[in-house]
């Protein structure tokens, strides 16, 4: 476990990320990554993937807009 301070940048706030973090990460400066609420009060940090997030988008999309179907679907 890590503890990392949050720190003021201009407007904002962050952390910044010790070399081995980044490493199992893999990401490095100038990267991006994503947080995923983990629905018990923590998240998770990951290396962004822009396929996989635009599933995801398209996923989320179809279940909001069909949500009876899906629901038939996961009997």
């Amino acid at each position: 476990m890590h503890q990392l301070k949050i720190t003021a940048i201009g407007n904002s706030a962050g952390i910044i990320l010790p070399k081995e973090l980044l490493a199992r990460l893999g990401v490095e400066k100038g990267d991006n990554v994503e947080l995923h609420d983990d629905g018990q009060g923590g998240l998770r940090i990951v290396k962004a993937d822009n396929a996989y997030s635009e599933a995801m988008a398209a996923g989320l999309e179809c279940f909001a807009r069909y949500p009876q179907t899906m629901a038939d679907l996961a009997k």
